[in-house]
């Protein structure tokens, strides 16, 4: 049995904890107890935004994956499943967008933490955006963080702090500044704005993000309500886990990806997650078929330890979960579970070595800290999974994951934006485990909370002008009513689409052509039907176009335009 990493006890939890045998211990725990049922019923909610790294649409069970996730399907049963969810293709982008409310070139994040000199694409929260935190708190939450942060360039304590999640209305905080790290022994680890090493060598990072969730939860002046950013690196490279954890899927991916994303694809369509009329898009061409794939072992393997990051990120869910059930709490929070983008197809090459140790966002150690070297790359003859590995799963797994879509992470078409949403909230939600099919995006989240939280988005704060958020509030749709509005819109690295109605319009890089797409009938993008509705074509790029100006995607920043 793995020793568990957690924070450490505070003296009186240690007290209360040597009271719990004998007639004291049970006199604490009754006024406990009645301090609880005595408390103020609060009538807006919680709130609790848990977001996963870089999982596919499919990977989790309650929308088709054969991954272990319990506590999620049990989410999803008591609440509500959105199948037509999105997010902004990549991290960065994505938890800028998840946390202003806008495109994430609004806020600054039009790519990842690089400064590229032009308005849309600095790497750092721009000072005319704030933070559901900030406006959270302004509203009379607590708010509290744990996790991945990667929103700014500015990585260590001696650098200017000031998008740092303490400076950006978050009351605590305990993760990680940058983005990709060892689950071992992260870099950037960080307590409010104190920079930190792992205690222990049993430490795990996912274990440790929800033990501090936990503290959060337990520690909680319940005379408020409550705002936590849960932020998993899970199921992200490196793949790292714990050797008993990897056992449990020891055979399961035996099958292979082409067997996988069968079994996926029709369990998606049992559960009525996609209509039966969407094809399932062929294998990545870059993928060879299971039965000619060399080192089936090691293929298998990597896929192995994917599914048992994403086990134990559950399994923190859950803990989560139960902790607010002990509080009496649950009822009346609202949460949210989604990634950032689709799942991932990098894979980790020898040329990748000097970036991951010396690169702007330091993501990872030469060493272990009992002194072993660290083995970086998707090589055959380096089992994924220890301390000392540094490997991701690659294209064809990644390829499974967001069955039954295509591409991956970094593009705008389906695989690369599709996120899965389950939101619960038993005091408001009355018809648990329906699910809903309204188009979203991540800007809705900040629309969704100031709604529930009755606040007041700011025109100003700290003397700077505030763009409006440009989402939607959810909460119609909790009641399955439609949301009113004419598009949605993605640009990353060139790669952008614009989603108006039954219609997308898409493209690959800059310089790609524009396809056309009917989403109701044909959701995972075989039939473009660009020659045959040229205005229509016409039509979403001048839209595209109009958006790509206001919200800073243009002027290009990439090769030099």
């Amino acid at each position: 049995m793995k020793p568990k990493s957690s924070p450490k006890s505070i003296k009186r939890r240690d007290f209360i904890k040597s009271l719990s045998y004998g007639s004291l211990g049970l006199m604490t725990f009754s006024l406990l107890s009645a301090s609880e049922q005595c408390r103020p019923k609060l009538k807006r909610p919680h709130i609790l935004l848990i977001l996963a790294d870089d999982m596919g649409y499919s990977d989790i069970g309650c929308f088709g994956g054969e991954i272990h996730t319990p506590n999620l399907d049990q989410l999803a049963k008591n609440g509500l499943r959105f199948t037509h969810f999105h997010n902004q293709a990549r991290c960065c982008p994505s938890r800028a967008s998840l946390l202003t409310g806008l495109y994430p070139h609004q806020a600054g994040f039009g790519h990842m933490t690089e400064d590229r000199n032009l308005v849309g694409y600095r790497g750092d929260l721009n000072r005319n955006c704030v933070t559901i935190a900030e406006v959270l708190k302004q509203a009379g939450y607590s708010t509290y963080m744990c996790g991945k942060w990667h929103l700014t360039k500015y990585l260590n304590p001696d650098q200017p702090q000031l998008n740092w999640p303490k400076q950006r209305g978050f009351d605590r905080f305990y993760g990680t500044i940058t983005g990709a790290c060892s689950y071992f022994e992260p870099t950037t680890l960080t307590i409010d704005n104190k920079r930190i090493e792992p205690e222990a060598e049993s430490y795990y990072y996912t274990g440790a993000i929800t033990d501090w969730a936990l503290k959060y939860i337990r520690e909680h002046d319940y005379h408020r309500p409550f705002f936590l950013y849960v932020a998993y690196t899970a199921p992200h490279w490196p793949l790292h886990a714990f050797e008993e954890d990897i056992e449990k899927y020891k055979g399961r991916y035996d099958i292979g990806w082409d067997k996988l994303r069968q079994e996926r694809y029709k369990r998606m369509i049992e559960l009525g997650i996609i209509d039966p009329k969407w094809k399932l898009t062929t294998r990545d061409s870059r993928v060879p078929p299971w039965e000619e794939a060399p080192h089936k072992e090691w293929q298998a393997r990597r896929m192995e330890v994917y599914a048992a990051q994403a086990e134990q990120m559950d399994k923190g869910v859950g803990q989560i979960i139960k902790e607010l059930e002990k509080k009496g709490e649950l009822e009346n929070t609202l949460i949210f579970f989604l990634s950032d983008n689709g799942g991932c197809a990098e894979e980790i090459t020898e040329s990748w070595f000097n970036w991951l140790l010396h690169g702007q966002d330091q993501v990872a150690r030469e060493f272990t800290r009992d002194g072993r070297r660290v083995r970086f790359g998707n090589f055959p003859h380096i089992f994924p999974g220890p301390a000392n590995t540094y490997a991701s799963y690659g294209i064809p797994w990644a390829n499974a994951s967001n069955t039954p879509f295509r591409l991956y992470k970094h593009w705008v078409h389906q695989g690369g934006i599709a996120t899965p949403l389950i939101v619960h909230w038993p005091a408001r939600i009355k018809t648990p485990g329906e699910l809903r099919h309204q188009p979203g995006h991540l800007i809705d989240i900040m629309a969704t909370c100031v709604d529930v939280a009755q606040a007041s988005y700011p025109q100003s704060y700290n003397g700077e002008s505030i763009q409006p958020y440009e989402g939607l509030s959810l909460v119609p749709t909790f009641d399955n009513k439609p949301l009113d509005r004419e598009a949605i819109y993605f640009e990353h690295e060139g790669n952008r689409a614009v989603i108006s109605g039954e219609w997308k319009l898409v493209a690959r890089g800059k310089d790609g052509p524009w396809e056309l797409y009917n989403l109701d009938e044909d959701r995972t993008e075989t039939q473009d039907l660009a020659p045959k509705y040229p205005q229509k074509v016409k039509q979403l790029a001048q839209m595209w176009y109009e958006w790509a100006r206001r919200t800073h995607v243009l002027p290009w920043p990439w090769n030099g335009t």
